[in-house]
C-alpha cells in the first residue's frame, strides 16, 4: 500500500502474537504455521508472526512463518532496545516482505516502568527506531498506551519516530479505555499536527475491555488510519483485541457509509475461524457477530416467514459471503458419500478420498446414534480426525460404571505406541474415574486447568464437545473432542491433550524420548 490509496485500509493481523497472549491460548509450532498460511491465503495484508525474544519457540515460529509466507508482509515484535530488534530482524529478515514492530510505552503510568523521563524516553525512540530503520525498510511504532498519553507529548514522539524512520505509525489502544469519539479525534489531530504525518501510515490497535474495539477501530479509521490491527476471533489478552472477521464486515456491508475497501477474501472467514477455536481451544460464543452459530439462525416464526419470502428481510449479509454454506439441511444415515463430500466442500473442507473415506465411516456410526447429523456435527467430525492423526496415544474401548452410591468405575484400554495396555480405576464420578484410569497408564504431572463441555447440536442425542486444558512445567496444552457420549469425548479431548504434551516436551527437551514415557499395564 501507498499513501495515495486513499480507502484502501491494510488489515494487520495479531492473532499469532497478541491473540496467544491469552492465558491457556498457546499454540503448538505447526499450529502457527497452519494458521500464517491460512491468513496470508485469505489475504492478510500483515501477519505480525511473535515476538522472537520471548522464547526459542517463537523466534523458530517467526522464522519458518517467514520463510514460508506467499503474500503477506511477516512482522515480529520488539520492545525499545537493540537486543530485541536483533532478534526481531534475525527471525523476519528471511521473508520477502519483513517489517520490523518496536514499542514502548509513552503515558505516565507506563513511563514509570522504565523509570524514564520525558527527554529520555524520546532519546530512546529515536535511537531504537533508527536502529531498525537500520537494518529494515519496513518499520512500525508504537507507543503503548497512546490513548492515556498527554496530548503534546504524543505528537512530540510520534514526530521522532517518524524523522527516525518509522514508516506506519501505530496508535494502541492498550488497556481498552477509549471510545469511538474519542479515537476518531486522537487519529485526526495527529495527521494535523506532526510533521510528516502525510508520508506515513498510522494505525490503530483497540482492546475491547468496554466492548468498543470494533467502533473504536472504524472510527480511527474514518479519522485517517488506514492499518487495522485485529485477531480472529478477537482472540487477545483480558477481554480481547478487535476482531478481523467484525472490521473486514463492517466495511464491506455498509460501504454506503464507510468508503473503504480491504484485501480480504472473507469467504475464509468462517474456516480460519474455527480451526483458531480450536487450535486455541477458546470457544467462540453462539451470538458472537459473524462468526457465531446462531449468526445466521432463525427461530422466531415471524423471522421464519420472513427468510423464506425474502432472506434480506432478517440478513444484512449473505451466509456464503463469510463461507458458510448458506443451507442448514440436515444429513442422515442413508445419506451417501456424494453428498458427505458435497456438504464437507460447502463447509470449507477439502477431502482427499482416503481423508473421506475415514471421515464417512465416522459419519456413519454417528448417524445411526443421531436423529439428524447438522453442519456443528460434521465439522466435530473432522476436528476430530485431525487431532487423531498421528497420534502416539489412543482410546481403544472405555466402559464406565455408575452406581447411586460408592464410587464410579472407569475400564479403559488405551494403545500406546502401537500396544494395546488396560486397567482399572475409582474416581468420583464417570469422568474422574476415567481420568484417573488414563493418569494410571500414562503417568504424567501435568495438571487440569480447565474442563469444559458443551453440546455441538440441540438434542438428547446431541454431540458434546469436550475441551480440556492441562499444564505441566510451565506448558500449557489443550485437547478437544466430541461424541455423542460425554465420557468418551472426555477421555479422547484428555488424550489429544497428552498427545501434545508429549510433542512438547520431545521439543523443548533435547534427547528426550517419546517412546520413553511412563506407562503401565495394570489390567
Amino acid at each position: 500500500m501507498t499513501t495515495s490509496d486513499k480507502n484502501r485500509v491494510v488489515i494487520f493481523d495479531t492473532t499469532l502474537r497478541d491473540g496467544e497472549q491469552s492465558p491457556g491460548a498457546t499454540m503448538t509450532h505447526d499450529e502457527k504455521l497452519e494458521i500464517a498460511g491460512m491468513l496470508d491465503e485469505m489475504g492478510v495484508d500483515i501477519i505480525e508472526a511473535g515476538f522472537p525474544i520471548a522464547s526459542e519457540g517463537d523466534f523458530a515460529a517467526v522464522t519458518e512463518i517467514a520463510k514460508n509466507a506467499k503474500n503477506s508482509v511477516i512482522c515480529g515484535l520488539a520492545r525499545a532496545n537493540f537486543k530485541d530488534i536483533d532478534r526481531c530482524w534475525e527471525a523476519v529478515k528471511h521473508a520477502d516482505k519483513p517489517r520490523i514492530h518496536t514499542f514502548i510505552g509513552t503515558s505516565p503510568l507506563h513511563r514509570a516502568i522504565p523509570n524514564l523521563n520525558k527527554d529520555e524516553m524520546a532519546e530512546r525512540i529515536h535511537d531504537t527506531v533508527t536502529h531498525a530503520r537500520n537494518l529494515c525498510d519496513n518499520v512500525q511504532w508504537s507507543p503503548m498506551d497512546a490513548t492515556r498519553t498527554e496530548e503534546d507529548y504524543l505528537c512530540r514522539v510520534v514526530e521522532i519516530a517518524i524523522k527516525a524512520g518509522a514508516t506506519t505509525i501505530n496508535i494502541p489502544d492498550t488497556v481498552g479505555y477509549t471510545a469511538p469519539v474519542e479515537s476518531a479525534d486522537l487519529i485526526r489531530m495527529l495527521i494535523n499536527k506532526v510533521p510528516g504525518a502525510d508520508d506515513i501510515i498510522f494505525a490503530t490497535h483497540c482492546h475491547n475491555d468496554l466492548g468498543m474495539a470494533t467502533a473504536n477501530s472504524l472510527a480511527a479509521v474514518e479519522g485517517g488510519a488506514r492499518q487495522i490491527e485485529c485477531t480472529i476471533n478477537g482472540l487477545g489478552e483480558r477481554a480481547g483485541n478487535t476482531a478481523l472477521e467484525e472490521v473486514v464486515m463492517a466495511l464491506k456491508v455498509r460501504n454506503d457509509i464507510m468508503p473503504f475497501t480491504t484485501g480480504i477474501d472473507t469467504t475464509k472467514i468462517m474456516n480460519i475461524s474455527r480451526r483458531v477455536a480450536t487450535v486455541s481451544g477458546f470457544a467462540v460464543q453462539f451470538n458472537k457477530a459473524i462468526v457465531g452459530k446462531n449468526a445466521f439462525a432463525h427461530e422466531s416464526g415471524i423471522h421464519q416467514d420472513g427468510m423464506l419470502k425474502n432472506a434480506e428481510t432478517f440478513e444484512i449479509m449473505r451466509p456464503e459471503d463469510v463461507g458458510l454454506s448458506g443451507t442448514s439441511l440436515p444429513l442422515g444415515k442413508h445419506s451417501g458419500r456424494a453428498a458427505l463430500r458435497d456438504k464437507l466442500d460447502k463447509l470449507g473442507f477439502e477431502m482427499g478420498d482416503n481423508e473421506l473415506k475415514d471421515i464417512f465411516v465416522r459419519f456413519k456410526d454417528l448417524a445411526d446414534r443421531k436423529k439428524e447429523v447438522f453442519d456443528e456435527d460434521l465439522i466435530a467430525l473432522v476436528r476430530q480426525e485431525d487431532t487423531e492423526e498421528d497420534a502416539r496415544i489412543i482410546v481403544k474401548s472405555l466402559a464406565v460404571v455408575c452406581g447411586t452410591e460408592g464410587p464410579q468405575t472407569a475400564e479403559m484400554t488405551l494403545e500406546i505406541d502401537g500396544k494395546d495396555h488396560s486397567t482399572k480405576a475409582t474416581g468420583d464420578g464417570p469422568v474422574d474415574a476415567t481420568f484417573n484410569a488414563i493418569k494410571a497408564l500414562v503417568e504424567h504431572s501435568a495438571r487440569l486447568q480447565l474442563y469444559q463441555v458443551h453440546a455441538v447440536t440441540e438434542g438428547t442425542d446431541a454431540q458434546a464437545t469436550v475441551s480440556v486444558r492441562m499444564e505441566e512445567n510451565g506448558m500449557i496444552v489443550t485437547g478437544q473432542s466430541a461424541d455423542t457420549d460425554t465420557v468418551v469425548a472426555s477421555a479422547k479431548a484428555y488424550v489429544t491433550a497428552l498427545n501434545r504434551l508429549l510433542v512438547r516436551r520431545e521439543k523443548t527437551e533435547p534427547g528426550y524420548d517419546v517412546k520413553g514415557v511412563s506407562y503401565k499395564d495394570v489390567s
